[in-house]
């Protein structure tokens, strides 16, 4: 192992991790955010009474459950263009290939497998807050905007935390998946290095490294939050 090639500078490749590691947490970011947003509405979807919401649904999380990340992001990587280009020449007559940004197709993937699972945390978070506490806000004739922003939404908040902190540790770690389409993030860069120096388990025992102090970090973060939003919480 030759910790000379991991400086700062020209002389290494610290600052080349360094600026890998930064893209890694980006795309988590953006990902997770959309997971999130694809998570509440999938999730309101299930538990809607209209039963074409709910199989749109649980196809949605049956499907992207059910296949593996890697097939996603070639899926959306290969044929996302061409989509693009089909509706775009239906609606607005450009049949130019439209090729998308890498971040965005990465962002896309991961945000797509990060929404199905936090579809099922989110719905059980639903699903664990007691009717009681609803049917007490409905007799004192609370509104259903206030009985959702001031009832569902906390009591959800706080059941769901624990498994969306599941959700982004899987997100991050996930990112790496998206080297193989050409983002330099920690494994593209690492794969870059060690093809470049030809010292393999330098690079990669250096990757493996900044992965244990993100999700480190991450882990700690979401176990201060859980702690935050459990205060005055009476356990029975």
């Amino acid at each position: 192992m030759n910790l000379s090639l991991l400086v700062w500078g020209d002389a290494g490749w610290g600052d080349e991790l360094f600026f890998g590691a930064l893209m890694t947490i980006a795309v988590a970011a953006a990902s997770y955010f959309l997971g999130i947003l694809f998570g509440i509405g999938f999730a309101a979807m299930k538990l809607s009474r209209h039963p074409s919401l709910h199989i749109i649904a649980d196809i949605y999380t049956t499907v992207i459950r059910g296949i593996p990340e890697l097939l996603i992001i070639y899926l959306v990587f290969f044929s996302g263009g061409n989509l693009l280009r089909i509706i775009a020449k239906g609606v607005f007559g450009y049949g130019e290939f439209i090729d998308l940004p890498i971040f965005v197709t990465g962002m896309l993937c991961i945000g797509l497998s990060a929404g199905a699972y936090a579809t099922e945390v989110i719905r059980g978070a639903v699903l664990a807050v007691p009717v009681g506490q609803i049917e007490a806000a409905r007799a004192i004739g609370m509104s259903k905007t206030k009985r959702f922003y001031r009832i569902l939404v906390p009591q959800v908040a706080r059941y769901a935390l624990p498994g969306l902190g599941n959700v982004w540790q899987l997100t991050l770690k996930e990112t790496s998946l998206i080297s193989v389409i050409g983002l330099v993030e920690i494994m593209r860069q690492a794969s870059i290095g060690s093809g470049s120096t030809k010292e393999p388990f330098t690079f990669y025992f250096a990757a493996l490294l900044l992965y244990l102090v993100l999700t480190s970090f991450s882990n700690r973060g979401f176990l201060w939050a859980e702690v935050r939003a459990n205060r005055g919480v009476r356990e029975v």
